[in-house]
């Protein structure tokens, strides 16, 4: 059953879209502003879709979408009054996969959100083949020349990061809130210790993994 979660100030709209989805037998969690809507991702990573509202209080829709787009391919739908064009170039261009505008009926709501995990899970089901590089990621299986590699459940999720944002140079405290999740508070060299191991594992591979000094690290494709 997929779940959603969707962020809305409304409570009547809420609990619309809620019992709207729960019929068509979706898993729904609902938050009422932006900032529980990351709180909420921060502590889950079985969300397969995100409705987001636009104008929220604490955190608004855009900067939800802004700031995900940065760590996460998660699908997500702008659900808003906000019906005129340059809103929805913008919340597109920001990344959203789709936007849709109130009001709107159940049956399109439910159509445009199969369509878009339909479209999400067909890029997200690639898999990586390199000269022998294998990478299953969503059974988050790893095989090497045939053999296959054993990776802590941290490891995998650090080098699917790694593979989604090739070339990318990103910070310890980046790679801490993406892979280990916004309320992490630890020590952010504990980046480097997992880094170091992954490397360890992927043999040849792991030279891909590259150290921009003093700035982090990223995949070199």
């Amino acid at each position: 059953m997929p779940k959603i979660l969707y962020a809305e100030d409304q409570e009547r709209y809420r609990k619309l879209v809620k019992v709207f989805l729960e019929t068509a037998k979706f898993d729904v969690i609902t938050v009422e502003d932006g900032e529980k809507a990351l709180e909420y991702l921060s502590h889950n990573n079985d969300v397969d879709l995100i409705l987001l509202d636009i104008m929220m209080p604490n955190i608004d829709g855009k900067d939800v979408c802004k700031y995900l787009r940065k760590t996460s391919d998660i699908p997500i739908i702008m659900l808003t009054a906000l019906a005129d064009s340059s809103n929805e170039v913008d919340g597109l261009n920001l990344g959203a996969d789709d936007y849709i505008s109130k009001p709107f009926s159940r049956d399109t709501l439910i159509a445009r959100i199969n369509c878009v995990i339909r479209r999400c899970e067909n890029k997200r089901s690639k898999n990586y083949h390199v000269n022998g590089f294998e990478f299953f990621k969503n059974k988050g299986v790893l095989r090497i020349e045939g053999k296959e590699i054993s990776l802590t459940p941290k490891e995998i999720l650090l080098l699917e990061f790694f593979l989604n944002n090739k070339d990318c140079v990103f910070s310890r405290n980046q790679i801490l809130d993406s892979v280990w999740g916004f309320d992490y508070y630890g020590d952010p060299r504990t980046v480097d210790t997992h880094v170091k191991s992954l490397r360890s594992r992927l043999g040849e591979f792991g030279q891909r993994i590259k150290t921009a000094r003093g700035r982090g690290y990223y995949y070199q494709s």
